[in-house]
């Protein structure tokens, strides 16, 4: 391999995949102010360009010129430390989900992913845990109850949610032998695998609302209770960075269940045309998108000990009987 193979060729993917999840996450904040107001009979943002569109660019500059205040109680460097440590491991997590097949770009062979590794599955939820510590570092050293609580509650919350959705990733291990991502999106599979595998679609999808603590589950958050929680003392792009991570991480999440689901950016005519697999993965990210913004819209938030009842006495429960089965049929079925 030549140094273009591999120097540039990897440093240009990271660079695109990183503008490409900013601007990605900008625009899911369109999407879903203007679906939440269809759901409500408004219309949502319409002022800023044509249909809203530029309201995501007002939205940053105001974020980044709005004047910052550093409480004079919070540990500093912690402080200003969380943020960052947040949206690290959200932009980095994506580098494993390929998006497509490999394609031919100026002459050259590219694979539509940054990073081939045989832990890909393990790789994400070890970078979502560390993900957690933002937050939970946040609420720390900001030196406030209610964050302090926020973070407490992410802490409970991230444990309980990943046990059952390490179980399910567990059960797709035995299914398909492998943790790759681009492994499961290109071995071929008999019917019965996929269909058993969409049947942990719903509990996997709960335990990603509590994973990117989106509403039902937002609970480290809660502006009736906790005042915003763990961000109660951040104002203007500290803020706005918790945001980022939060939707970035919907974004990583849809991608996934994508991958692992749905058969990532396979669909009709990809043999003869490579990026039409990238027009798939899209229209089925945007899909799932669309289903965590029509949950926020519809479910109400639940109390914090019916979450935890919820996941210790259902969910995980639920995933063991499903591993278990899934390890019966593998037996049996092959």
């Amino acid at each position: 391999m030549d140094w273009m193979s591999l120097v540039v060729i990897p440093i240009i993917k990271s660079l695109v995949m990183i503008i490409g999840l900013l601007t990605a996450f900008a625009y899911l904040t369109w999407y879903e102010r203007k679906l939440v107001a269809r759901f409500q009979v408004r219309y949502g943002p319409n002022r800023a360009w044509k249909f809203g569109l530029g309201q995501p660019v007002a939205d940053a500059l105001k974020a980044i010129f709005k004047e910052e205040v550093v409480p004079g109680h919070v540990d500093k460097p912690v402080y200003l430390l969380a943020p960052a440590l947040s949206l690290f491991p959200a932009l980095v997590a994506f580098a494993v989900v390929p998006i497509g097949p490999s394609v031919m770009l100026f002459g050259r062979k590219v694979d539509l992913f940054v990073a081939d590794v045989n832990i890909a599955l393990l790789y994400v939820l070890a970078i979502a845990s560390v993900g957690t510590y933002g937050i939970m570092l946040a609420g720390w050293s900001s030196n406030n109850n209610y964050s302090i609580l926020g973070a407490l509650r992410t802490a409970a919350q991230m444990v309980s949610y990943e046990l059952p959705m390490g179980i399910l990733l567990a059960s797709f291990l035995i299914i398909t032998g492998t943790l790759s991502l681009r492994g499961i999106v290109e071995t071929p599979r008999p019917l019965w695998q996929s269909l058993w595998m969409m049947v942990a679609f719903i509990p996997y999808f709960i335990c990603a609302l509590a994973e990117t603590n989106r509403s039902p589950f937002d609970l480290p958050e809660t502006e009736n209770e906790l005042i915003a929680g763990f961000q109660t003392e951040y104002g203007g792009i500290k803020f706005a960075l918790f945001f980022m991570s939060e939707y970035i991480n919907m974004i990583t999440s849809s991608a996934i269940m994508t991958t692992l689901f749905f058969g990532g950016w396979k669909g009709p005519f990809v043999d003869q045309f490579p990026w039409l697999g990238l027009v798939y993965f899209f229209l089925k990210v945007v899909a799932l998108l669309f289903l965590f913004i029509w949950v926020r819209s519809s479910v109400p938030r639940a109390r914090y000990d019916q979450l935890m009842h919820f996941t210790w006495k259902f969910l995980m429960p639920l995933s063991l009987a499903y591993l278990a089965v899934t390890a019966i049929l593998k037996v049996f079925i092959g």
